[in-house]
Formats: C-alpha cells, sequence, structure tokens
C-alpha cells in the first residue's frame, strides 16, 4: 500500500531502509525529503525531452518513449547502486506526484523480491506538509532568541549549548550563511531545501521544552524565514549576550578571516554601505583593508556600523530580554562559561 501521510512526522519517521528520489538531478538538488538518495529514472536533458515530445507530438508517444527511458535507467541503478542489499530490504520510492516514474520503479523493485512502497501524491505531498508546518499553522515551540551584538560568539555558542542537552535550532548553519552583510559562507540552499532542513530539525524536538535560536532579522542571505517561525521568534523572550569590544574584535578577526582577507569581495560588500554610513567612512573602511590593517577595519565596522545598526533595532523591537550574560573574554573557556549561563536561564524558564 502506498504510503499516506497526513502529517510531516508521518513521512519522516516512515521507517524505510531507504528512500529514493527518482526525480532528475534538477529537481533534487533544488529540494528533496531529508536522507533520501537521488536514483533519477530520467536525468535533467531526457526529463525535458519527454515533456517536449508529450506538448508538440503526442501523450502516447511521451509515454512510450519515457517507459523506455525509465526502464533502462533503472536497471542501470539496479546492477549498481542498488546491487548489494538483501532481499529483507524495504525501500520507499516517490516521484514528482506519486506517478508514473516511482510507480513503474517501485514495481520493478517488487519484482525482484524487495518490499517496495511509493509515497501517495510523492514529492508534492512532501511539500504540501512542509508548507503547512512553516506557513499555515502556528509551530507548537517555545523559542528563545539569543541576542547581543555582533561579534559575541553567539554561532559558536551554539554547538557549545547542544552539547549540554539544550535544544537549538542554528539558522545560520541551515541557511549557509552568517546573517550580516559580511556573513557570506558560500553558496546557499535554495528557500525549499532550508525549509526542508528547518521542519526536518523542528520535528526531532521536544514542544515541551524551550527552543534556542538566534536572533536574527527575517532574512538570513536570500533565505527567508517562513512566517510560522517568524511569528514565534518575534513573539519570544531574549537572552542578550555582551563582551569587551576588544574581545568581539579578537573574535571576528578569527571568525571573518575569509572575508578579510579577499579584499576584492570585501570591498564588493562595503560599497552598498555608502547610502547608510556615507562615501567617508565607507573609503576610510577600503583604505584600512588595502592597508592590511584588519584589526582596525574590524574595530570600526563594529562601532561604526554594526552597533549603531543593533542599538536601532533593539530600541525598534524592545524585546523582553529575560536575562542578560556578560562575558569577560570569547576564547574558549571563556564560552563554556557562557554556556553555562545561558543554560541555567533556560532551566529556569521550564521551572
Amino acid at each position: 500500500m502506498p504510503l499516506t501521510p497526513e502529517t510531516l512526522p508521518d513521512l519522516l519517521d516512515h521507517g524505510f531502509d531507504t528512500v529514493i528520489d527518482v526525480r532528475s538531478p534538477a529537481e533534487f538538488a533544488e529540494d528533496h525529503v531529508p536522507g533520501a538518495i537521488n536514483l533519477p529514472v530520467l536525468d535533467n536533458e531526457e526529463r525535458a525531452r519527454v515533456g517536449t515530445i508529450h506538448k508538440q507530438v503526442s501523450p502516447f508517444d511521451a509515454r512510450k518513449i519515457g517507459a523506455a527511458l525509465v526502464f533502462r535507467n533503472a536497471a542501470n541503478h539496479i546492477e549498481t547502486s542498488l546491487s548489494h542489499h538483501e532481499g529483507g530490504w524495504r525501500p520507499l520510492v516517490y516521484c514528482w506526484r506519486g506517478g508514473q516514474r516511482s510507480g513503474s520503479f517501485a514495481w520493478l523493485l517488487r519484482e525482484i523480491g524487495w518490499r517496495s512502497d511509493v509515497v501517495q501524491g510523492g514529492y508534492k505531498t512532501y511539500r504540501r506538509l512542509v508548507v503547512d508546518m512553516l506557513h499555515n499553522r502556528p509551530v507548537p515551540f517555545r523559542f528563545v532568541q539569543l541576542g547581543g551584538y555582533t561579534g559575541t560568539a553567539k554561532t559558536e555558542l551554539l554547538p557549545l549549548l547542544a552539547a549540554r542537552g539544550v535544544q537549538v535550532i542554528d539558522l545560520e548553519g541551515l541557511a549557509n550563511h552568517r546573517g550580516s552583510l559580511l556573513g557570506s559562507l558560500g553558496e546557499q540552499p535554495s528557500q525549499k531545501a532550508f525549509e526542508s532542513a528547518l521542519a526536518r530539525s523542528l520535528c526531532r524536538l521536544d514542544p515541551a521544552r524551550p527552543v534556542l535560536v538566534e536572533a536574527e532579522s527575517s532574512k538570513i542571505g536570500q533565505i527567508l524565514l517562513p512566517p510560522s517561525l517568524w511569528d514565534g521568534m518575534k513573539a519570544a523572550p531574549w537572552i542578550e549576550l555582551s563582551a569587551p569590544l576588544e574581545a568581539r574584535t579578537e573574535y571576528l578577526l578569527r571568525a571573518y578571516d575569509d572575508i578579510l582577507s579577499d579584499r576584492p569581495t570585501l570591498h564588493a560588500r562595503l560599497a552598498p554601505l555608502k547610502a547608510h554610513r556615507g562615501e567617508a567612512l565607507v573609503a576610510q573602511w577600503i583604505g584600512l583593508s588595502a592597508a592590511g590593517d584588519k584589526r582596525a577595519l574590524t574595530r570600526s565596522l563594529m562601532e561604526d556600523h554594526y552597533d549603531l545598526a543593533y542599538a536601532k533595532s533593539m530600541k525598534a523591537m524592545a524585546p523582553n530580554v529575560i536575562a542578560q550574560v556578560a562575558a569577560e573574554g570569547l576564547m574558549s573557556a571563556h564560552l563554556e562559561h557562557v554556556a553555562a549561563q545561558v543554560e541555567a536561564a533556560l532551566q529556569a524558564m521550564e521551572i
């Protein structure tokens, strides 16, 4: 019988040995069920070709040519990627909408003797469940935002807190971006892929306990935080970190060394700030960069840009700060002490 999930956990906790996405590599790259492997029965070019025949010739001719391609590609997967599986293997197969591609592949696997099944409605069902969770209804979690000026090592604290048993969602990690003008870490996932990773992370959490997230705007790089999450974050209390300016400078010199060392990229990212901080200040920053004075540049960026932006944002939001944690420094020993204080503040919420 096809798997017919009514909620996202129904699909993510499927109980099958392997989830196989038989869509094209391009479809898979944009988004897929977390943990799925991609064994396309039509590659990108073949899918486009069959689609063209369907529109310009006839659906029958498209199905005929498509079937030949599907079974030829399926045979190759069976001989290579799937050849090591024993007879008790239970794969779950899906395509775009649970139709011919997944049905054909699952049928062939069953004929061999494997206990394969398909997702009713395919990827469209999965995506509908993600959208329902993150866009259409409130998420059932009590969020707490971890705030503080840029350079207070908030991101580095998250894994330390997770190791202590705190429920944590690393939004910047999921978005592959440090959440600031200079924060790019490379190519970001698609919006759909980000939401998939976020939804899976949320499904693993206990709604009875608080969930810590780093304070963010509604956009991380090019990724938009989905509305249900954003609504929960806006209503969340804050734990605010502080640290001496020198400690923050040293921390950012380490954390942002990649962009500080890439002068052409750095200068390109600083240029838009002329509209906010003036041409003279931006020219000063570029001059410090060109001279190789990373420390003076970093300190000025904090004092003359990031700190001003943070203070303005705090005044506008006026969040409910339930605890303030002051770090004497931001080296490993300091961060462990800060993590303990944040953990204590969260535990007080659970009493």
